[in-house]
């Protein structure tokens, strides 16, 4: 077959996978010529499935919340508005927060999509570059008055999720099979994802400490940084913020801003 044709065929054969409403293409056919509409069905079926297991493996919290049938039935859904574009399956469903946002049988469940999101910045840490974080020490080397002019180089693994509900403490609680007590999601939560070394680490970010975290890793210099946290939250503290930030293990390295 030309590579024309079997373009062809590909896209004519794709094209009704995740649409059950779609009839088995024309040129799909079984032995002899025979129709073969309910071998496609069984295909069909089973890539549905094979993208339903691959979105409960990247959202476990989210699958548990829900219940399994509630997920899968979400599940569907998304993945007929939002068919995958890699080969690679963990690549897939980064719509999905976006969509569990927007899913009518989910709004009782707002902090939700935000668990979604954790879970989705967990698998991207997961699956980042390795690099060894900055010690504490490369920052007490540094002189007293060039602190403020400090570029911090974010670490590869590094994410940051800010919500406006507790789902940093909901994401916690749903990560394993222990039991969960009920839970509050109505305090804000922002969360700091980092793998400094082999294992991913999610910490829920002080006051202020996701505005500073968010402007370090944009590449502003500490003084300016320091000073937006303070602007969104007056009780911020630079240094119990700084110290947590280079214990996650959040950052590489260290330039002076005029030396970049």
């Amino acid at each position: 077959m030309p590579p024309e044709q079997d373009l062809s065929f590909a896209a004519a054969f794709a094209r009704g996978l995740l649409d059950p409403a779609r009839s088995a293409p024309a040129i799909v056919a079984g032995p002899n010529g025979k129709a073969a509409g309910k071998r496609y069905a069984v295909y069909r079926n089973n890539v549905t499935m094979s993208l339903i297991s691959a979105l409960a493996a990247i959202y476990p919290a989210v699958q548990r919340i829900t219940g399994p049938d509630f997920f899968r039935a979400m599940a569907r859904f998304h993945i007929r508005s939002s068919p995958p574009t890699s080969p690679l399956l963990f690549e897939y469903g980064r719509e999905f927060a976006d969509f569990i946002a927007r899913y009518e049988y989910a709004q009782t469940m707002p902090w939700l999509a935000d668990v979604a999101r954790i879970e989705r910045a967990w698998l991207d840490a997961y699956h980042a570059r390795d690099a060894a974080p900055l010690s504490p020490a490369g920052l007490a080397a540094v002189a007293t008055e060039r602190l403020a002019d400090l570029v911090f180089i974010p670490h590869p693994a590094l994410r940051i999720v800010r919500s406006s509900f507790s789902a940093v403490t909901v994401f916690a609680a749903n990560r394993d099979s222990a039991p969960v007590a009920r839970i509050d999601a109505s305090t804000p939560e922002d969360a700091l994802i980092t793998r400094p070394e082999l294992d991913v680490i999610v910490r829920r970010l002080p006051p202020g400490g996701a505005v500073f975290a968010e402007r370090l890793a944009s590449g502003e210099p500490l003084g300016g940084a320091a000073a937006s946290a303070l602007d969104a939250c007056p009780d911020f503290d630079l240094a119990f913020n700084i110290t947590g930030l280079i214990e996650a293990g959040a950052f590489t390295s260290l330039v002076l801003g005029d030396a970049r």
